[in-house]
């Protein structure tokens, strides 16, 4: 399959024989990479790295395997570029895309990767944006495969605040790849309606499914996964906070929350987590609202049934994997 100078934007443009494809290049690299075996195909390109939001794993995960394909990286944090402040985001790509080989692009809205990647002329990579974040899924449904063997059938339950990135680029990845995909929130939490429809429509073809539903018990009843995030994201006002505990504290992830769904199920989450209070927001949250962690407890974030460390390397290897795959590496 040539994905050679594609972007990768959202996984509303690839099929599920792509993001598939893309997963086993993923499983192929990780085993070379356990191996010792060298995949530095790409030497003598370069790639940019714009971070308008800072991240530990999308970072990381850009960086190493950037320089296990060979190639060199720019970092540019919010303060390193010029871009959308003293320069347009049509220039910024114009100037970047005569420079490297490929971009990556991790901030704000959808309409600023989408103009990188309209004006580049090289690969685009979306790190995250605030309605998407398609690499985290290719490493959520690798880490799912790797676990569970795999994917088509498997039900798949995300709770909190649905209405974002990380609850729309599940649905779109679930119902893409056959997935029985629940929203569990309340009402005013759940996606937008238009994607849903979209979702139901890729849900009909692929014989997966798309439910929202407020019931905690009944979303998670029987579940393979269940999957959260944190309440708050990054660049939301400190007022956000009350409303967000008020409103999700029921749809905490608990170890009742786990046995409802089976002993077979697995728990992931894209990270940070605030599941105990070894941070400066957790305990300055924890002095101002009295709780001692947020959307999963502690007992179930380190139990045998969480896989968030094992979900947080497979971004690398999904990263990788889309790189090579749209740069036309060949091993």
């Amino acid at each position: 399959m040539d994905l050679t100078g594609r972007n990768f934007l959202t996984l509303k443009d690839y099929t599920p024989e792509e993001i598939l494809y893309l997963i086993d290049l993923a499983e192929e690299l990780k085993d070379k990479k356990k191996k010792g075996v060298p995949v530095d195909v790409l030497r003598g390109k370069n790639v940019a790295l714009i971070f308008e939001k800072t991240s530990t794993r999308t970072r990381c995960s850009f960086e190493v395997a950037a320089h296990d394909l060979g190639m060199g990286t720019t970092y540019l944090d919010p303060k390193g570029s010029q871009i959308g402040k003293k320069e347009s985001i049509k220039d910024t790509a114009r100037v970047l895309g005569r420079m490297y080989e490929g971009i990556e692009y991790r901030g704000f809205g959808q309409e600023i990767v989408e103009t990188l990647a309209e004006y580049a002329g090289v690969p685009v990579w979306n790190g995250l944006t605030n309605e998407y974040h398609p690499t985290q899924m290719l490493a959520d449904m690798m880490t799912v495969r790797e676990h569970f063997g795999r994917l088509k059938g498997l039900k798949f339950t995300y709770m909190g605040d649905a209405r974002y990135n990380m609850g729309n680029s599940l649905m779109i990845v679930c119902a893409k790849l056959g997935l029985h995909f629940t929203a569990c929130a309340p009402k005013e939490y759940f996606p937008g309606r238009e994607l849903v429809a979209l979702c139901e429509g890729y849900a009909k073809e692929s014989g997966g499914s798309v439910t929202l539903t407020e019931d905690v018990m009944a979303g998670t009843k029987n579940s393979d996964i269940i999957y959260t995030d944190v309440w708050v994201s990054m660049g939301e006002p400190d007022e956000v906070w009350a409303e967000r505990i008020s409103a999700l504290s029921p749809y905490k992830v608990t170890s009742e929350i786990m046995k409802n769904a089976g002993n077979g199920a697995i728990f992931l989450h894209c990270l940070p987590s605030f599941h105990d209070l070894n941070t400066q927001i957790g305990l300055t949250i924890s002095k101002k609202y009295g709780i001692d962690d947020m959307e999963v407890t502690d007992e179930v974030f380190e139990s045998p049934q969480s896989l968030v460390f094992d979900e947080a390397e497979n971004r690398m290897h999904t990263i990788k994997a889309v790189m090579a795959a749209t740069l036309g590496a060949e091993f």
